[in-house]
């Protein structure tokens, strides 16, 4: 079951997606990858939306990605203790780690040291999404009297964010290290780490991972962005996480942050997922908006690997509808010229290293050539990163033996993971390569493949051998 897009989709798990029948129905119409939300729901929940996944993908026969988000540090005010208060704008307002007095219109608690120790005067806390907007006039190691500039009717256990500060917090809590563990019990094949903040954030996940899935750093947090570099030396893929970034951070300036990021991740041939608020009125109504179809749009010329649906196939009532409508406007904006011609204006020199030599001269051979598809045969998934990362016009076939690599390669941008025996010479790879995309029906008898390995096959990160084959 061939994917006819080059961008993947990722389709949020939940309530209204649970069942196999729906599941099912969303790969059909679409999905690539699947995300299990550990913000919501039991082990036992997910694991058995896991089982799913992975029967479905035995009977369809292509290899189908799983995404486990972390919750990671969620920041609350606490309770109240006669329900929601109103904050006046210009009033006072006391946040402290007074946990067993409830909070009223004056006072509220607020169980988070670590927020108090990164207070300063003229820090700005943003509350319930940032509806609310307060500015510290005062703090200590365990209170901060602010000034509401913001006002507006707050409840209990509302989100906190502190934009403009680097928290003293790991991005990993005790919940998300059990669920790690748990995740990776189960052959996940992607961990999302939410509130990443720095560099070390994602050395600490590596650490406890170490190899066994690959790490999504969710960018949500304005000091991600400010050391977005050294959190893409360290990452396997990027999440534009919109939704914490546009309440952190003015509306008008996430556009420009996420072209950015999308530029950052294409130029290193990071995997890069755009979400949150894709089709968002999908989640009640059975078409989306003209300007969301757009903003989708907007992703896919930018070169994303994927976009993602959260609620829209979570929790609303057209699951199914809205990866069809999503994979509907990729296919469509794939199929404007103007697409080719934004995706090769884009293009960026390769590093000089052989890998991407690889990938730049298997682009050039395609595209002088006129190739029928290009096989990057792959024990890591290195070689058909490589020839991601260049855009080529060929479809690409990701072929290798390792399941937990093809499952890896349904996020990355055009490559159609395929799962193959090993092979021994590059006689044996070349029959193979050609026999799997004939049988594929990307080829045919006369036309040309090109096809990148590394050699000695089965070792890691060797890609050095680029071959051109035709078909008899």
């Amino acid at each position: 079951m061939n994917r006819p897009c080059n961008a993947k989709i990722v389709a949020t798990l939940g309530p209204a997606s649970a069942d196999r029948a729906t599941i099912e129905a969303l790969v059909r119409a679409g999905a690539d990858v699947f995300r299990l939300n550990f913000s919501h729901g039991t082990h036992a929940d997910h694991k058995q939306r896991l089982d799913l996944i992975r029967s479905i993908e035995s009977d369809i026969g292509r290899p189908i990605g799983v995404l486990l988000d972390l919750q990671g540090p969620k920041l609350r005010v606490g309770t109240f203790a006669n329900g929601p208060v109103r904050l006046v704008e210009g009033a006072s307002f006391r946040l402290d780690l007074d946990r067993t007095t409830p909070g009223d219109a004056t006072r509220a608690p607020m169980p988070h040291p670590e927020i108090f120790a990164a207070l300063k005067e003229g820090s700005e806390l943003l509350l319930d999404d940032g509806r609310l907007r307060l500015v510290v006039e005062k703090a200590g190691r365990d209170f901060a009297e602010t000034r509401v500039v913001n006002g507006g009717m707050l409840s209990e256990r509302k989100g906190v964010n502190v934009p403009g500060v680097v928290l003293p917090l790991s991005a990993m809590t005790d919940k998300d290290r059990a669920d790690l563990d748990f995740g990776l019990t189960l052959g996940i094949d992607w961990i999302a780490l939410s509130f990443v903040q720095r560099a070390a954030d994602i050395i600490e996940a590596k650490a406890l991972i170490r190899g066994r899935a690959g790490i999504v750093a969710k960018l949500e947090k304005p000091a991600a962005i400010e050391c977005l570099d050294e959190i893409l030396d360290e990452t396997d893929a990027v999440m534009v996480a919109r939704g914490d970034l546009g309440v952190e951070m003015p509306a008008e300036q996430v556009p420009a942050i996420q072209k950015r990021i999308v530029r950052a991740c294409r130029q290193r041939g990071l995997p890069v997922i755009v979400a949150t608020q894709m089709l968002e009125s999908m989640v009640g109504a059975p078409v989306p908006t003209r300007a969301e179809a757009s903003d989708v749009a907007t992703a896919i010329y930018d070169g994303a690997d994927a976009v993602m649906l959260s609620a829209e196939s979570a929790s609303g009532k057209f699951p199914v509808e809205s990866v069809a409508m999503m994979d509907r406007i990729i296919a469509q904006t794939e199929a404007d010229p103007h697409y080719r011609d934004a995706i090769e204006a884009s293009h960026t020199p390769p590093a000089a290293n052989t890998a991407d030599a690889i990938g730049w001269a298997a682009r050039s051979v395609a595209g002088l050539l006129h190739v029928a598809a290009m096989v990057a045969y792959t024990s890591s998934g290195t070689s058909a990163l490589r020839m991601a990362r260049e855009r080529p016009r060929a479809p690409i076939i990701g072929m290798t033996p390792k399941s937990e690599t093809a499952r890896r390669l349904a996020l990355v941008w055009g490559v159609n993971p395929v799962v193959c025996k090993d092979v021994t010479s590059v006689a044996d790879m070349t029959e193979l390569a050609v026999e799997t995309a004939v049988k594929l029906q990307f080829a045919q008898a006369g036309q040309t493949l090109v096809i990148a390995a590394g050699m000695p096959f089965g070792t890691s990160g060797t890609t050095n051998l680029l071959r051109i084959a035709q078909i008899d």
